[in-house]
């Protein structure tokens, strides 16, 4: 997706949120580069939220996540409070926490990617950097584009399962 076509929605949020509104949400999808050095400028609307630093780490399907300061003490706490007697919980904390580095950006809105991080997810000068919520993603553009062209069908076929619960109108109600 071209960056026009990421600020075309997050001008549809804008109008959603109000003009300035700073969601607390990652949303959208941005296609940055990453410089001879292994630096990615952060999308702008990602700016304010990870302007004090931020956690790189593994992410599931070989992506990089990029999680604020106190999203990733959350999720980190959470998996600490999982007994230490669970062999899952020790294996995801130990490759969770052993690939992340804390980084705070430049003036120029800039993180270093870590070079196990890059090779982790195969990161070269053509990326994606997605919104997720709470996080934020960095994915390989050809892998991006193959995980979401794979999961299009299975997204549709979800819809009704994932947002059932929040009684969503039905066709022809609208």
């Amino acid at each position: 997706m071209s960056d026009n076509r990421a600020t075309q929605s997050s001008d549809v949020i804008d109008d959603i949120l109000g003009e300035g509104a700073k969601p607390d949400l990652f949303l959208g999808t941005y296609t940055p580069k990453i410089d001879a050095k292994g630096r990615l400028t952060l999308p702008a609307k990602f700016r304010q939220r990870l302007g004090s630093g931020l956690v790189l780490a593994r992410g599931q399907e070989r992506c990089v996540t990029i999680l604020p300061q106190d999203e990733f003490r959350r999720m980190a706490q959470q998996i600490q409070r999982t007994s230490m007697g669970n062999m899952a919980a020790r294996r995801y904390l130990r490759v969770f926490l052993s690939g992340a580095s804390q980084e705070v950006p430049d003036k120029q809105g800039r993180v270093l990617i870590a070079p196990n991080l890059r090779e982790y997810a195969s990161l070269g000068d053509d990326i994606v950097v997605i919104g997720v919520g709470t996080r934020a993603e960095i994915w390989n553009r050809e892998s991006w584009e193959t995980y979401l062209h794979n999961q299009e069908q299975e997204y549709a076929n979800l819809e009704m399962d994932v947002l059932a619960p929040f009684d969503m109108p039905q066709e022809g109600q609208l």
